[in-house]
């Protein structure tokens, strides 16, 4: 079976776009073709800093010849139905369908189709243009002449060649020739854009690569990274250093070479008196390159690991010093940043209104900091106002949750005043990365209890799933806080996540949240502190509104709670079911087991999360599956009679317990309720349910011996009180009428 060989070969294209690029290129084309009825083995796509390339394995020669049977309205329709059938069944006139009968439904229209299979290379041709023309780079560009003409290509930079060759492995291979804004494919190809410029004929995928490896071009990216990495490693060590490894550098630096070439570069020491963080996002931020460190130490030295496109005839010897001096003033720079953010700032007599609002010190520089980023009026959001206002909220919502975390709340509330004071360092306007890096280092300098350097960094953890989470209490706590604010404050102004858009990362920090609670343990209820803090943004928005309209001489409106409130209150609630689901899924907890012990108003998540990992347990015993069918037999029926207004007693009365199956399961019920109850206090839900499964004999022996629905009303309502005493009960711990099975 034929192979087919496709490259895209342009000016450049940006490292961050390749990976995904290549793996659209691949589903693409292949998708096109199996929708135009061909059918391949394997296909797998390449990606340099200049083409993409993709090798699709075993694709067969033509489609196959298709039959198909469309039927159409009955032979006594109107007229728009007839026609609306011709042409969806591509026919010229009625005449060309066949009849066929339906002993039920009449004689209805067929039109019988039928179309002859086609090359591949036909259907390559005729799919390719299409593909290319409409790919989808986030931001293309046109170019030449031809870019003022309506319709010209754009592509992500100038395209410049496209290789599309066709055939199988032992036969002469052919150009499937198709035409894109003036340029033709062929099998013509070109090496590095400096070693090897010349002109490259390939027949198949494997001469190809073999032909640009001679041409110093190494088409696997994941070939080109392991490359870089294990020279990199081979260069530090025979310097007597280790290579500080990074994977997302390691990505980004072999998507910009196609011959790499390891070197080392130093700076002089003076400049390791800057903390390390500095230095290596400088190297890595300004020239792509790798920093190096002592072995078994963290302590990083005055070499860096540069990556060339160029095998330097010099050995390298002028790449390095062109390296090393955009090293050293950059890193100069940096030098500059971190002694100045350790000094007054030159305007602090404007500072002191500020500084008493939070209780800083203008004495400490990062206090300082705090001050002018509250006094400048900084915007975090046009409706959630300024970066001084959302510390403000902060603090009240920290006081909420500090006792809960179990968190010193002095230091709590010194944490979060000085939580975002480093977004007015210089290291952190240069490098936003650093942000809460620089802080914990700054706060250290001046002084500060470590627990509160600590949280000033942790309080952004978790940043994503599998980010680590904030350990001290005093972190947990200011890492909530920062986040309910967050979410809270969004949700004030309606700036909820749609679809999959989610500029502000609420998604995110809704799952810190959980993770948080979950994994370290902290039994918050969220709906009381949503609630208060909602409508203490909800105030702090109208007196704005106010303080305008006295401006403009409007009139005074007066914040009252109202039902739109309580909805977004309970829809943000609801926010986070929706995230705890995720994670408990992810966890591998059932869906249903979840359903089952979350209600609309339910926001404890730990104990959600404690509930369904005792339900699990518990459905997976063999009391607990055969309790499960018993209760789940008791709610539908007991449901099935209210349904149809039947009377159901309000107690179970004593004296109406004719059958000793009856008064057995009451008095089950009243001793496991009671034994339930007390271990759900306790928050031991195992117990609460093995408690539970004590129900299991008497429940069997109930539904064996009892008819539920006796002739005597009184009895009748007796019994059916009595099934609702077993849904009540069970209903303590989940419901189990939402548990499949």
């Amino acid at each position: 079976m034929p192979d087919l060989l496709l490259e895209l070969r342009s000016e450049e294209i940006p490292a961050r776009l390749q990976r995904k690029a290549a793996g659209d290129l691949r589903k693409l084309v292949t998708d096109a073709l199996v929708e135009a009825g061909l059918s391949y083995e394997g296909a797998r796509e390449y990606w340099t800093p200049r083409r993409l390339t993709l090798d699709i394995r075993g694709l067969t020669a033509r489609s196959a010849d298709v039959r198909e049977e469309r039927k159409g309205p009955r032979t006594d329709a109107n007229e728009k139905a007839i026609e609306g059938f011709l042409r969806a069944a591509g026919l010229a006139s009625i005449s060309e369908a066949q009849v066929q009968s339906d002993p039920k439904k009449g004689d209805f229209y067929v039109a019988i189709i039928s179309r002859t299979g086609r090359a591949a290379e036909e259907i390559i041709a005729e799919v390719m243009p299409s593909i290319i023309r409409d790919f989808p780079w986030p931001k293309p560009m046109r170019w030449g002449k031809a870019s003022s003409q309506p319709g010209s290509l754009r592509w992500v930079r100038p395209l410049q060649s496209i290789v599309c060759v066709f055939g199988t492995e032992h036969e002469e291979t052919s150009v499937i020739p198709f035409e894109i804004s003036g340029i033709v494919a062929s099998n013509i190809t070109y090496g590095h854009r400096f070693h090897a410029p010349e002109a490259i004929t390939v027949k198949r995928f494997d001469d190809y690569v073999a032909s640009l490896e001679k041409a110093k071009v190494i088409l696997d990216a994941e070939r080109r990274k392991d490359i870089i990495l294990h020279d990199a490693r081979d260069v530090a060590f025979a310097n007597g250093l280790e290579l500080v490894e990074d994977e997302g550098l390691l990505e980004e630096v072999s998507g910009l070479v196609e011959w790499p070439q390891v070197l080392m570069g130093s700076f002089e020491e003076d400049y390791l008196s800057i903390p390390s963080e500095i230095i290596r996002l400088t190297i890595k931020t300004n020239q792509k390159c790798f920093v190096t460190r002592k072995p078994g130490s963290e302590t990083l030295s005055n070499n860096f690991i540069l990556i060339s496109n160029i095998e330097a005839s010099d050995g390298g010897k002028e790449i390095i010093h062109g390296n090393g001096k955009v090293v050293r003033a950059r890193l100069s720079d940096a030098l500059h940043f971190w002694k100045r953010d350790q000094g007054n700032l030159p305007d602090l007599e404007t500072l002191e209104a500020s500084a008493k609002k939070f209780s800083l010190d203008l004495a400490k520089p990062l206090d300082q900091r705090m001050a002018k980023l509250d006094a400048l009026n900084v915007t975090f959001h046009a409706k959630l106002g300024t970066q001084g206002e959302r510390v403000e909220r902060i603090r009240a919502m920290a006081a909420k949750v500090a006792f809960p975390a179990g968190a010193d709340y002095k230091l709590v509330d010194r944490a979060v005043v000085l939580a975002k004071a480093d977004l007015r360092t210089e290291a952190v306007g240069e490098f936003p990365e650093l942000q809460g890096v620089m802080g914990r280092k700054y706060a250290a300098l001046q002084g500060e209890d470590a627990v509160v350097s600590t949280a000033i960094e942790e309080h952004y953890k978790p940043q994503g799933p599998s980010d680590q989470l904030p350990q001290d209490k005093v972190a947990i706590t200011v890492a909530l806080a920062d986040k309910l604010d967050t979410l809270v404050g969004f949700w004030a102004v309606d700036e909820k996540p749609t679809g999959s858009k989610d500029p502000f990362a609420l998604r995110r920090a809704a799952l810190g949240v959980i993770r948080i609670i979950l994994e370290r343990g902290v039994h918050l209820t969220l709906l009381p502190r949503i609630v208060s803090h909602m409508a203490r943004i909800d105030m702090d928005i109208a007196d704005k509104i106010n303080a305008e309209k006295a401006r403009q001489g409007g009139d005074y409106i007066k914040y009252e709670p109202n039902l739109e409130d309580m909805t977004r209150q309970l829809d943000l609630l609801s926010f986070f079911h929706d995230r705890l689901k995720v994670y408990l899924r992810d966890q591998g907890a059932r869906h249903d087991l979840i359903d089952a012990v979350l209600t609309p108003e339910t926001d404890d998540l730990r104990m959600v999360a404690r509930r369904v990992e005792a339900l699990t347990a518990f459905v997976s015993s063999e009391d607990g599956k055969n309790l499960l069918a018993g209760t789940k037999r008791a709610v539908q029926l007991l449901a099935a009679e209210e349904k149809k207004g039947t009377v159901v007693a309000d107690g179970v009365s004593d004296a109406l317990l004719k059958l000793d199956a009856e008064k057995e399961l009451f008095a089950a019920i009243k001793t496991v309720s009671a034994e339930a109850s007390s271990a759900i206090e306790t928050e031991d839900f195992r117990s609460a349910m093995a408690a539970l499964s004590t129900l299991r004999a008497p429940v069997d022996r109930f539904f064996t011996d009892v008819l539920v629905n006796d002739e005597d009303a009184a009895i009748r309502a007796n019994r059916l009180a009595l099934l609702r005493l077993i849904r009540e009960a069970t209903g303590t711990v989940a419901d189990f009428s939402k548990i499949a099975g």
